[in-house]
Parts: structure tokens; C-alpha cells; sequence
């Protein structure tokens, strides 16, 4: 009875080894900006793995930083998931700066690859400005401060450097990190983090056993790729600017369509990456003026003053479009000052030369021939026949006569006779000139 205990109880126990071996490793990359739509990512990767009964969620990440807000959302999603989550910043050359040193904080295991850095997460203003903005810029650090000091307390992490890394901007290269006590560990690749996982325990829970487990990718949908490509600012501001003139191209050209099919689908997309980024009103209405300003310069020509104003509105509008901070992954000003170039020059002479061609008088039919050059079929005594465009016309000249051969302009038409002249009178005191003789 003693031996049948005994291999029960050791066939439980292997059973429970090879029912914790076999629960998966749910695997995540996350890199680029820090924003919606990676939080959202972040979000559905982690009840994923709640759901299949994940041993771990390893985030992989590489990161220039992101939005705030967007941030805070994803370390609260760490702080309360269900499953371990280990934030790997990989591969070699990646790095954890502003957010991303955040977020890798937060983690239930911090690992970074040789090679990579974290840190320098100090909330940055765009402009700076007066006294104002520095007051705000201290109190957007203090706070920043203060919430990286509470997620290094709550993992028991380094205090002193997550404060240093808001306040003054510091950095840390992996090993510098693993001895400072900011991460937990170092690993080559994906299949070395997981070997220096085994056995691990996430406090003082069950052992980890994740060497050889299925390893299950949570990949982004089609969706989640479109609009974290339009999470770009410089994207979406290249497309507003080109869905706006856009639709300006189809107002001066109307029937042609093309520019309100182009203009119409960058319109949508830069709407799609409005709604995910943050945004200044005050930024969009200017730059609406702006494009309105050469507009109405081309209706009522005012010698540029109106452009003028446009292309100040234009650069208001641009650089207060985003209410973005990080320079890092805000609106370049390379980008501004190339596209408002651009739009200006598309004003004073595309624009322009549409509306000349528009207020241009129409000319169709036998009027289309006033003005047009032609040579005498035969002599015009005053009448005769000439050939213009091409055709043969009947015609009558204004001059006393024209002889064959000679070129002539048409003057007008008179029902569907041409009224027509020489093209280079002859000079007084000619033989030929009537009136002249001796």
C-alpha cells in the first residue's frame, strides 16, 4: 500500500510539473512611438494572455518615447495584469528612453540585451517660452518625477535613478542598469531570456518553467498597423496639408475629379491619426486661415500682402498643431518649413494660373479663329479665299487688296466669312501701294 501511495503521489507531481511546462509564453513586440494605439496593443496582449493561461507575457521593446498619457495607461495595465509581465528591451541597439525606461520599470522582470540603454525620461517642451511655460514644464517634471519614484518603489527597483532619470535626464547602459539595480537581468536574445527565466520566481510565487514552451506571438492587426503608422505627427500633418489642396485643386479644376479623390483620401487618413494624437484646435483653425489667406490672395491680388499673412499662419498653426512634448516624436520643423514652402509656392503659381485660365474668355466655334494667322488662296480684290488652321475659309479683306500667297491675320468674322488683313502691311512709298504711283 506504502508503494502504491508513493507512485500516486509521484504521478501527481509529475503531472503538475508537466502541466506548469506546458503553459505558454505569450511574446510581444512593441516599438516606435509610445502611443494609443501601442496601448491598446499592450492591453489586448496581456487578456490574451490571461486568457490562454500564459507562464509569462515578454514585451520586447524599443522605444524613443510617446505620449504621457498613453504611458501611464500601459504601466496601470502592468501593475494589474494577472499574468507576469517582462518588459525585454532588445535587440542590441535598442533602447528604453523617456516612456519606454517607464514602462520598463513597471515590469514584473526588467531584462535588457548588451548593448541597449534606458532612461532619459524628462518631459521636454517643444517651444519653451516665457515664464509661464517654465512654470509648467517644473510642474509636468515634478509630477513626472513623482509617479517614476512610486512605480521604482512598487517593484522595488532603484529609486534614486528613476528620480534622475526625469529630473536630470540620465541614462544607463544595460550593465550599468543590472548594477544599479533599475532591471533584473541580462540576455543575449529571446531564447537566452528565457533559459535565465527558468526556475525564477515572480514574488514568491510558483517556479517559472518556460524553457521549451510554446511560445504564442501576439502580432498587431491590420488596423492597429494602419493607425500606429498615422501616429506619426509628420505624417499626418503631410497628409492634411495634401488632402486640403487637394480639394482646393478640384474647386479650381472642377469635373476633373482626381484631386478630389487624392485630396479626399489624405483628408480621411490625417482625420484617422487626428483622432489618435493630441491636438491643439487653436493649431488647426490657424492653419485652416492660413490656406484660406492664399486663397483669397489669388481672388483679389493684393502684391503678396495676403500670402504674407497666410505663410505666418501656416507656421503658427504648424508648430502648435500637436500637443506633444518629446521633440523626439513631436512635429519636425524640417518638416513645417519644407511643406508650408512647398504649399506657398503651389499658391502663387499654380493657383494663380488657375484662375487666370478660368477668368480667361472662352473661345469656341468661328471665334475661336480671331486672332489665329493664315495665307491668301487667291488674291483677295477685297474678296477671295484664304486657308487658316489648316481649312479654307471664305474671307474679305479690310486693306484695298491681297495678293496670292501673302500672310494674313483674321480680324473678327461676320457670320461665316472671315474678315481678314495683312499680317505685315506693306510700307508706305512701295510700288505696289495705291495711291503711290508717280
Amino acid at each position: 500500500m506504502k508503494a502504491r501511495f508513493c507512485l500516486c503521489f509521484a504521478a501527481i507531481l509529475v503531472a503538475a510539473s508537466l502541466a506548469a511546462a506546458a503553459r505558454p509564453v505569450y511574446r510581444l513586440t512593441l516599438s516606435g512611438t509610445i502611443n494609443p494605439i501601442s496601448r491598446d496593443l499592450v492591453k489586448r496582449a496581456i487578456r490574451e494572455a490571461e486568457d490562454g493561461d500564459a507562464a509569462i507575457l515578454v514585451i520586447e521593446l524599443n522605444t524613443p518615447g510617446g505620449l504621457a498619457d498613453a504611458m501611464r495607461d500601459i504601466v496601470i495595465a502592468e501593475f494589474d495584469a494577472q499574468v507576469p509581465v517582462v518588459v525585454f528591451v532588445s535587440p542590441a541597439g535598442a533602447r528604453a528612453a523617456s516612456a519606454g525606461a517607464l514602462i520598463t520599470l513597471a515590469a514584473d522582470i526588467a531584462a535588457m540585451a548588451p548593448g541597449t540603454n534606458i532612461g532619459a525620461a524628462t518631459p521636454v517642451d517643444l517651444l519653451g517660452g516665457g515664464e509661464e511655460e517654465s512654470a509648467a514644464i517644473d510642474k509636468a517634471v515634478n509630477d513626472a518625477a513623482a509617479f517614476a519614484r512610486s512605480v521604482a518603489e512598487q517593484r522595488g527597483r532603484n529609486v534614486e535613478w528613476a528620480e534622475a532619470a526625469v529630473r536630470e535626464a540620465s541614462s544607463l547602459s544595460a550593465s550599468e542598469a543590472l548594477e544599479l539595480g533599475v532591471i533584473d537581468l541580462l540576455a543575449d536574445d529571446f531564447d537566452d531570456l528565457l533559459q535565465r527565466l527558468e526556475g525564477r520566481s515572480v514574488d514568491g510565487g510558483e517556479a517559472l518553467r518556460v524553457v521549451g514552451a510554446d511560445v504564442r506571438t501576439v502580432r498587431p492587426s491590420l488596423r492597429e498597423r494602419l493607425l500606429d503608422y498615422l501616429a506619426n505627427p509628420n505624417i499626418v500633418y503631410i497628409l492634411f496639408l495634401l488632402g486640403l489642396y487637394g480639394l482646393i485643386y478640384e474647386f479650381f479644376q472642377p469635373g476633373v475629379g482626381f484631386g478630389l479623390a487624392a485630396g479626399g483620401i489624405c483628408l480621411a487618413l490625417a482625420l484617422f491619426g487626428l483622432q489618435v494624437l493630441p491636438i491643439n484646435i487653436v493649431g488647426v483653425a490657424l492653419i485652416l486661415f492660413g490656406v484660406g489667406l492664399m486663397i483669397l490672395d489669388a481672388f483679389t491680388p493684393t502684391n503678396g500682402i495676403l500670402t504674407f499673412g497666410g505663410v505666418i499662419a501656416l507656421l503658427a498653426g504648424s508648430f502648435s498643431l500637436f500637443d506633444i512634448q518629446d521633440p523626439a516624436i513631436g512635429l519636425s520643423w524640417v518638416t513645417v518649413v519644407a511643406m508650408v514652402g512647398a504649399v506657398t509656392l503651389l499658391s502663387l503659381f499654380v493657383v494663380s494660373k488657375g484662375l487666370l485660365a478660368q477668368r480667361r474668355r472662352p473661345a469656341t466655334g468661328l471665334s475661336a479663329l480671331v486672332g489665329l494667322p493664315g495665307r491668301a488662296m487667291s488674291e483677295l480684290a477685297p474678296e477671295g479665299q484664304v486657308r487658316v488652321r489648316g481649312e479654307t475659309w471664305s474671307a474679305i479683306t479690310q486693306d484695298n487688296d491681297v495678293p496670292l500667297g501673302e500672310r494674313i491675320r483674321v480680324v473678327r468674322v461676320e457670320g461665316r466669312r472671315l474678315v481678314v488683313a495683312r499680317e505685315h502691311p506693306p510700307r508706305r512709298g512701295s510700288g505696289g501701294e495705291p495711291g503711290e504711283r508717280g
